[in-house]
């Protein structure tokens, strides 16, 4: 018979003597045990005789004991109730808010990303997304302007306020990445690139996990353990549509798994929309239905001229729509006891929202 996980969370005010009790006590019953520092809490993972025996007297108690099994242990609900807040720049996602980061499938030009981030920042979006680095499914399609491509986010983060979430590609690239970015975005078809997690959870940025297309919910949470093991904890979970037998949309958005996930994980979740459906007039009544299943974020694209494009222009909604999505959700908050995450506050005069002839 396999022995019990048992998990032990103790406050960040325990001393360090007591902790090393716990340790003494584990080691001396032939019990396994591992120490993880997450979100300013001490966490135990142990596996052994001691899981089913009880505690010596004099041991500072844990303020949650868990038992659990199998691959996913640091991301469960039970182990901090309440859940986590992850700060990217100063926009909060999981306080109760509902934040939307917005911006094009890739950064292609100063003009597009300019304009983009400047009608996104001025319609409320709390978030600048870009892909600098674009992982496509054929080597001809456009990969992006790589590092160039950071550089306008970083400008465009400059000009707006708007912190900067963009797609990492390369466990190489993390640490010269870090130095630009306020959070990482972890792409679906990277979501079990083991590397690649293990280098972003050293990292301790906050990082946006995307569901596979091909992944399961459980394959999700065990994939974000890689994370957390890290002793990281500012993980966002984003649900983006998962491939079915239905052809009418471009993947199926899976709102049972964001209610699933609210309930399973103290990590927050996001929903993205517009990969997920691939349809501009769908994007609006997906997203608020995303919201009323419980995500505490949207990632949405938006592109200035969408027909230009050249990545996913399809699916990017113009401005305007933007602007009409966002007081539809302002609405819908009210409507079920929420707010909009507060936008920073700039000045975007000196920026246009209509890109001119001579900029593409």
């Amino acid at each position: 018979m396999t022995d019990a996980e048992l998990l032990l969370v103790f406050d960040s005010t325990i001393d360090p003597s007591g902790f090393a009790g716990w340790a003494r006590h584990f080691d001396s019953t032939g019990t396994t045990a591992r120490t993880y520092r997450l979100g300013g809490a001490d966490v135990i993972v142990a596996q052994g005789p001691a899981t089913v025996l009880p505690a010596p007297a004099g041991l500072p108690q844990p303020r949650q004991t868990v038992r659990a099994g199998g691959g996913f242990r640091l991301g469960r609900r039970e182990l901090f109730p309440s859940g986590t807040v992850v700060s990217i720049g100063s926009t909060l996602i999981g306080d109760g808010d509902i934040a939307v980061f917005a911006g094009p499938c890739a950064v292609e030009n100063p003009g597009q990303m300019m304009s983009t981030a400047a009608a996104v920042a001025r319609h409320g979006a709390v978030g600048l997304r870009g892909g600098a680095f674009k992982p496509r499914t054929t080597p001809y399609s456009f990969q992006g302007l790589k590092w160039a491509g950071l550089e306008l986010l970083a400008k465009a983060r400059e000009e707006t306020g708007l912190p900067i979430l963009t797609e990492v590609v390369d466990p190489r690239h993390v640490d010269r990445m870090a130095e630009v970015v306020d959070g990482f975005q972890i792409g679906t078809r990277n979501m079990q690139n083991f590397e690649l997690l293990i280098e972003v959870g050293r990292s301790g940025m906050p990082v946006v996990l995307k569901r596979g297309f091909g992944c399961t919910v459980d394959e999700l949470l065990t994939a974000a353990e890689y994370l957390l093991a890290e002793g990281n904890d500012q993980v966002v979970l984003c649900e983006r549509g998962i491939r079915t037998f239905e052809g009418a949309t471009r993947f199926t958005l899976d709102l049972s798994a964001v209610a699933l996930l609210k309930r399973r994980t103290h990590l927050p979740v996001m929903v993205d929309p517009s990969h997920s459906l691939g349809i501009p007039e769908l994007i609006e009544p997906l997203t608020l239905a995303a919201v009323a299943a419980g995500a505490d974020a949207l990632l949405v694209d938006v592109h200035v001229q969408p027909e230009q494009a050249l990545c996913d222009g399809k699916q990017a909604l113009l401005p305007e729509d933007f602007a009409r999505l966002m007081n539809r959700l302002e609405m819908l908050a009210l409507g079920v006891g929420r707010r909009m995450a507060p936008a920073p506050a700039a000045d975007y005069s000196g920026i246009h929202d209509a890109l001119t002839p001579d900029v593409v």
